[in-house]
């Protein structure tokens, strides 16, 4: 069995999974993230970024060999 990270994969495939992911986040979490950012007067951009990471180590990944 092959494992492969996250890293493994090439640049254009990682920004497009991460631009996914950011956007899914946006989707399901954007609102309680803003609300939270401004609350404790943090960056909105760098919290959205942080989240899109985390969120990428849930998906099951499935490659064709």
């Amino acid at each position: 069995m092959i494992y492969l990270n996250f890293t493994d994969l090439n640049a254009e495939t990682q920004e497009r999974l991460i631009a996914n992911s950011k956007e899914e986040v946006k989707e399901k979490y954007g609102k309680d993230i803003m609300d939270y950012a401004t609350k404790h007067n943090t960056n909105l951009d760098k919290m959205l970024d942080e989240e899109a990471l985390r969120n990428l180590y849930s998906y099951k990944y499935i490659f064709n060999v």
